[in-house]
């Protein structure tokens, strides 16, 4: 397969991977991306931070794949493994109860201001571990490894970290970037062709919020990067990382004139949706996620900003790989709901912030919604 040249630069390789720099201003670090660059993970890390004591934060599926041999990578290039803790695996363990076991594991295990923590899976270990490592000390160093694709598009880069609470997701957290991600693409060999799926949504979702040229690009290798093509996981991921480096850079902190809201595309609506149905395997994240956009987009077609057209293409493609569109069949509350989306962390003054769109690749965000206007909506897609 041939791909169009991306639009980040190829600046450096370390072990045949692409290295995309992240300036975030007080703390500026790279996401290298590549294939087999597990086994290069501890020089990676030596390059840049030297030989340091760390522990490694994983989940009971991750585990038994791939936690020997980091542990082996690390200790070859000189670097002192004081544990591996483990949580379930599942969106369940972003609590604060597994946030204290691993909090109090790692102070068991000897962790002081030196100790690198490195978070070995997808975003719920990366947004804990994350989380814990933002708070040991008042903070110690951070290295994501994520391994799902939706964690290496999107969690793992940006530093947000958290928890989720009974009022919504990721309602407890912090910004808190890493020093270092590392986006081995064959790690995804291991996905369920479901999670592959969700972390795909992430990936349209850059096309959707302000690349058109990467939409098409979806449209046209989307299916090869979901049957497991390396070459176009490679390109769609380092866009994606791309995207979001710049964003990140640009506004760190979400702030209300910034343009990382947009970011969020979709995710009012998919996180009300994960938090009503109790966050557990009816909906995964990146499923909620393409509901979510395809409920901003048509709600942005019933608002008179976006074409139809520009809605039934989006909605076509997401469907067309095997994400939901709509909501799965569940005893929804629409007050429920509407209640969650107030409680997002974008909303401000008990008014609801939405990222709506002009067309694909044509995001923005719009900071009074008609709430009646999003009931309606609710409604239209819960039939």
């Amino acid at each position: 397969m041939t791909n169009a040249a991306p639009d980040f630069a190829d600046n450096a390789r370390v072990a045949g991977g692409k290295i995309i720099p992240v300036d975030v201003a007080h703390a500026p670090y790279d996401i290298v991306i590549g294939q087999s660059i597990l086994s290069e993970s501890g020089t990676l890390i030596r390059l840049r931070m030297g030989a340091r004591r760390c522990v490694i934060v994983t989940d009971s599926i991750i585990e038994p794949l791939y936690r020997a041999r980091l542990e082996a990578v690390l200790a070859a290039s000189g670097h002192d493994v004081r544990g591996a803790f483990v949580v379930p695996a599942g969106e369940a363990s972003k609590d604060f109860a597994h946030l204290q076991y691993l909090l109090e594991r790692m102070l068991e295990a000897g962790v002081d201001r030196k100790t690198l923590v490195i978070a070995l899976g997808g975003g719920v270990v990366g947004d804990l571990a994350g989380l814990a490592a933002s708070l040991l000390m008042r903070g110690i160093d951070l290295v994501q490894i994520p391994t799902t694709l939706l964690a290496q598009v999107d969690s793992s880069v940006g530093g947000k970290t958290g928890i989720d609470t009974a009022h919504g997701k990721n309602t407890v957290g912090t910004f808190y970037q890493p020093k270092l991600v590392i986006a081995d693409v064959t790690l995804l060999d291991s996905l369920a062709a479901r999670e592959m799926r969700a972390g795909y949504a992430e990936v349209v979702k850059y096309g959707l919020i302000a690349d058109p040229a990467f939409f098409r690009w979806c449209q046209a290798h989307g299916g090869q990067l979901l049957a497991g093509d390396h070459e176009s996981q490679i390109y769609a991921v380092g866009v994606s990382c791309a995207a979001k480096a710049k964003i990140v850079a640009d506004d760190e902190r979400e702030s209300d004139k910034g343009s990382r809201a947009l970011l969020n595309f979709g995710h009012t609506f998919g996180h009300a949706l994960e938090s009503a149905t109790g966050y557990g395997n009816l909906l995964v994240h990146g499923e909620a996620v393409s509901i979510g956009m395809v409920m901003a987009l048509r709600l942005s077609v019933e608002m008179g900003l976006c074409p139809a057209k520009d809605y039934e293409e989006a909605r076509a493609h997401l469907a067309s790989v095997g994400l939901p569109v709509k909501p799965p069949a569940f005893a929804y509350d629409i007050d429920r709901l509407m209640e969650l989306m107030a409680q997002d962390k974008k909303a401000t003054g008990g008014k609801l912030t939405l990222i709506l769109a002009r067309g694909i690749g044509q995001a923005f965000v719009s900071r009074d919604v008609d709430p009646a206007q999003v009931r309606a909506l609710w409604k239209e897609f819960l039939v």
